[in-house]
């Protein structure tokens, strides 16, 4: 019994048309419209993997969970509600929008809405994203990550880690908490940002080609303002990205050539060295933090970290399958 997979993703925002160039252009997603007050985007064989419902607000409305079976369901809503979580059955029309067989629903400890959903409708025409791309890296490794903003890490691990069964991946305890959790072979589908606030950090979409991440990027740097930190490299997921500020105000990373785990055999542990093996200068922050999180970089580079060679990509290793 277990959460396998991030399966969609809710923005309240009263930016329709801004959301509708931002995912359907720059993130390359497939817009699909849902009457007037609502815009959903396919990223693969799915009817849906984000929605935008035109409220105000301009915030994260629900994160979906994708479990292995029905009685899944069950078994989380029984193991919550004796933990003192409030629970409910999703309606069959809240279903039906959602584009999945069954669903339930409830508040994370610092109010975050979760949906739990079983069998997800698969669409029956063909993905056609909104710029020329190879494709997103979803399968069996879903939609891609989500982080929150958190006030404080320790209320919420027992919450993912023990109720909901999150598995650590990895956390760094400096400059600020951050922990990272995988659901499935991806480095890490969920993380906490020890902030001291609450609210919607990023998510995350990956890219089967590095160049459609540098297109997105070329199309990004024409606008002003929209890119939050620019290109580079992550020390513990090993993925090149970069970071775009969305209509709503929280970033989304566009990356690719993350790394893929065996979570049968991953041991967490403590990182101890920043966040970047090069780029990723955050452009949104003041001059003394900029300069704070630029210097950890530095100090990785002339410490010699590196990531591994290149027999460990997981595109080559697509590529091998495939052939």
């Amino acid at each position: 019994m277990a959460i396998h997979a991030l399966g969609y993703l809710g923005i309240r925002s009263d930016r329709l048309d801004e959301w509708g160039d931002f995912a359907g252009r720059l993130l390359a997603m497939q817009r699909i419209d849902r009457g007037r007050t609502a815009l959903a985007f396919r990223m693969d064989d799915r009817k849906q993997r984000l929605l935008v419902t035109n409220e105000p607000g301009d915030t994260l409305a629900f994160i979906g969970w994708e479990v292995d079976t029905h009685q899944d369901l069950e078994h989380f809503a029984a193991h919550l509600d004796g933990a003192g979580h409030q629970v409910a059955r999703g309606s069959r029309a809240l279903a039906d929008r959602r584009f999945v067989e069954d669903l339930i629903v409830f508040n994370d400890p610092d109010g975050n809405r979760i949906e739990l959903v079983w069998n997800p409708m698969r669409a029956d025409e063909p993905f056609r994203p909104g710029r020329p791309i190879d494709g997103f890296t979803t399968g069996p490794f879903g939609m891609g990550h989500a982080v929150l903003h958190v006030a404080n890490i320790d209320a919420l691990l027992p919450f993912y880690r023990d109720l909901l069964g999150f598995h650590l991946s990895d956390y760094g305890l400096t400059p600020y908490p951050l922990y990272f959790f995988h659901v499935n072979g991806r480095h890490h589908s969920f993380a906490m940002v020890g902030s001291g606030r609450t609210g919607f950090h990023h998510f995350m979409v990956e890219f089967q080609n590095l160049d459609d991440v540098g297109q997105g990027y070329d199309l990004a740097q024409l606008e002003e303002g929209r890119i939050a930190y620019t290109l580079g490299r992550h020390t513990n997921d090993y993925m090149t990205s970069y970071y775009a500020n969305s209509p709503s105000g929280f970033f989304v990373e566009s990356g690719w050539g993350g790394r893929v785990i065996d979570p049968a055999t991953w041991e967490p542990h403590e990182t101890h060295v920043g966040p970047s093996f090069w780029g990723h200068e955050r452009l949104y922050l003041p001059d003394d933090e900029r300069a704070r999180m630029r210097n950890m970089r530095l100090d990785t580079a002339a410490s010699g970290q590196r990531a591994p060679p290149i027999v460990e990509c997981p595109w080559l290793y697509g590529e091998i399958n495939r052939r």
